[in-house]
């Protein structure tokens, strides 16, 4: 099956009519019909197939057990009205790749697998890559069942709904054990391919990068006979931090954005009682990150005791920056440089990825795909076919060089 027609048979699943964008969370309807395709994959190419205790999926070409195989793959769920690329990308290419080195009649001295993680964006229950976190031990078995989305439903619950045993989730050091390398394709989340002019590029590191949740209380009163100078609203307060998180990032070279909130209780003549902002920010070394937030936190309690608000900070997730296995990544660098005496890029990200998580447990490496508009996480999210199938040539040419090795 080619590239173009696996893309066209997922491209539906889980798309909102009304946005465009895709609502494929983790343990839904959508993300059953996107394990089903992924399953349907790997039986139609006789690959053995298999889920773990976390939930995650797996395809192989040859004897896992006998170790030091060559695994690629990424994920597919979305975060909300999200884009078909991020994550989807990796998986379609992975089985394309795969068809494209029997087409050739490459002879693999090495298992070859393909992984489908499990919530890897986090929308539902607000941490970001939990199948692979379980799987490498980054997440314990209690904070997962700690983990509860919108309408209470646990992870361990939303498992069950779905047909899987939560009972077994955990580390899983025997199947880390098979993997000699991982390789994940993904789509660029920036536009430095389009300015470089190159379709095909290197990740060198993932940016530290966290979730801070803010939580200004005030005191809930009426929208239309309560005076100013009386009130207690804590969204005066959340407004200028969310203001005072833009300057900060401005002036330390990295991002930060407040892109969800939760309002208490929520009417249009009521001033809040509770403002929650959840705050995500990234950087490009560890003393910027703590910089920008600590910046932040501080003039969020200077704007919370002007207004008369209380406020907590908690952080609810860090991903320390993330240095990719230098041999690897110059191996795929040899591998993809030796019919060219062009020098493939090598980039940096912002973006978390399942592979940032494995790389303290087994050598792993990224390839990105070029990204014409660097827009992600937006129904508006691109890549061109050519660039796409100039990705799957790469990621065959890169799994053929380390599995014959």
């Amino acid at each position: 099956m080619s590239f173009h027609s696996m893309w066209a048979e997922l491209l539906p699943v889980g798309r909102s009519s009304a946005s465009g964008g895709y609502r494929r969370y983790a343990w839904t309807g959508a993300d059953a019909d996107c394990r089903a395709w992924f399953r349907q994959q790997a039986e139609a190419r006789g690959l053995a197939y298999e889920v773990d205790r976390n939930g995650n999926q797996w395809a192989w070409l040859g004897d896992p057990a006998a170790g030091n195989a060559v695994v690629t793959g990424s994920h597919l769920d979305s975060v909300p009205d999200g884009g078909a690329f991020d994550g989807p990308l990796g998986v379609v290419s992975a089985f394309a790749a795969l068809d494209e080195l029997r087409g050739r009649g490459a002879q693999l001295t090495r298992p070859l697998g393909i992984v489908n993680f499990g919530d890897e964006e986090g929308a539902r229950f607000g941490l970001a890559c939990v199948g692979s976190r379980l799987t490498a031990g980054a997440l314990t078995v209690e904070q997962a069942h700690r983990l509860t989305d919108g309408d209470g439903v646990t992870l361990p619950q939303a498992m069950e709904a779905a047909g899987y045993d939560p009972d077994g989730i955990g580390p899983d050091p025997e199947r880390l054990a098979r993997i000699g390398a991982f390789v994940e394709l993904h789509v660029e989340q920036g536009r430095a391919l389009d300015l470089s002019g190159d379709r095909v590029g290197i990740a060198s590191a993932i940016w530290p990068h966290g979730r801070w949740r803010f939580d200004f209380r005030g005191e809930a009163n009426h929208a239309g006979t309560t005076r100013l100078a009386d009130r207690r609203d804590p969204m005066p307060s959340y407004a200028e931090t969310v203001l005072a998180a833009r300057r900060e990032a401005e002036l330390a070279g990295a991002v930060a954005t407040f892109g969800k909130i939760a309002v208490e209780p929520n009417g249009v003549n009521a001033i809040p009682s509770l403002v929650r902002g959840w705050l995500d920010s990234r950087a490009a070394d560890q003393a910027s990150l703590d910089t920008v937030v600590t910046a932040i936190e501080k003039a969020a309690r200077e704007y919370a005791a002007a207004h008369g608000v209380d406020l907590t900070v908690e952080r609810e997730s860090f991903t320390p920056v993330v240095e990719f296995d230098h041999a690897l990544r110059d191996e795929l660098a040899r591998i993809l440089g030796s019919d060219t005496a062009l020098k493939v890029p090598v980039l940096g990200t912002g973006a978390g990825h399942d592979a940032g998580i494995l790389s303290g447990r087994v050598p792993t490496a990224m390839l990105f795909v070029r990204n014409p508009t660097g827009v992600s996480h937006s129904p508006a999210e691109h890549a061109t076919e050519d660039d796409c199938v100039a990705g799957v040539t790469a990621l065959a040419d890169v799994l053929e060089g380390l599995a014959r090795t």
